[in-house]
């Protein structure tokens, strides 16, 4: 079980395109649009939120996104109105980085506090806030396991864009591990879609992987094996097959 989502937003469209790109992100975690009027105007529907409620729901909770201000009201109704035994929270987040944030989340198994945190950390991405940066020379982990590092060339044209770090982030969701890459100054965790994205890697560029943990190894082989395919996408021309180590 995961935890589902619900678009809610005052446009039919809009609410299927945010749901269309995070299901892209997360293709096991129900995302259920909720957007338009029952007539097919601009605005919400209580009845229309409330039922995508219900379908978003597989056992784990549901998070709420909303994009004005009386789509929130909308969203914080259905969940006061709930009659089944169904968790659910509305997040204050932005609409589409929130979407794809706690997608990406859900989809690594987080529970439904985590997957709403996840959300609402959206807004330093979209303020243009710097994440906090990962030391993981000064992490001190319970199993005692050694710190492994390895640097790899982004080998896909586009470089760490929303697919990429995504896949990037799932790869280590569910892992026993602290994960970090490094780009430049900037090292970020590498569960985090929108921290992963924030580091502006493009084709070419190096990243350090840097892993603590029992599953250290398998994080890395994990990471290895997306970054040198290029994410299955077109390699930078003259990148080259390499691994630097």
């Amino acid at each position: 079980m995961r935890v589902g989502l619900v678009i809610v937003s005052h446009s039919a469209a809009l609410a299927a395109g945010v749901t269309e790109l995070a299901a892209q992100m997360a293709p096991d975690v129900r995302i259920m649009p909720a957007g338009g009027t029952e007539d097919g105007g601009l605005g919400t529907d209580f009845d229309c939120v409330s039922a995508a409620l219900e379908r978003a729901d597989s056992g784990a909770g549901v998070v709420l996104l909303y994009d004005l201000g009386s789509a929130q009201m909308t969203a914080e109704l259905a969940v006061e109105s709930l009659t089944t035994p169904i968790r659910a929270i509305v997040a204050d987040a932005p609409l589409v980085e929130g979407a794809v944030a706690a997608a990406v989340c859900a989809q690594g198994g987080a529970d439904l506090d985590a997957v709403g945190s996840a959300a609402a950390m959206a807004h330093a991405f979209v303020q243009g806030e710097a994440f906090d940066e990962m030391d993981l020379d000064r992490h001190v982990y319970g199993g005692g396991d050694g710190l492994l590092e390895r640097t790899f060339v982004l080998r896909n044209e586009l470089g760490m864009h929303a697919r990429p770090a995504a896949l990037t982030a799932r790869a280590v969701a569910e892992l026993d591990v602290e994960v970090s890459i490094r780009h430049g100054d900037q090292e970020v965790d590498a569960r985090s879609v929108l921290a992963l994205m924030g580091l502006g890697a493009r084709g070419g560029d190096e990243l350090l992987v840097r892993a603590v943990g029992r599953d250290a190894q398998k994080a890395v082989d994990a990471l290895a094996e997306l970054l040198e395919s290029g994410f299955g996408e077109e390699e930078r021309p003259g990148a080259g097959p390499r691994r630097l180590t």
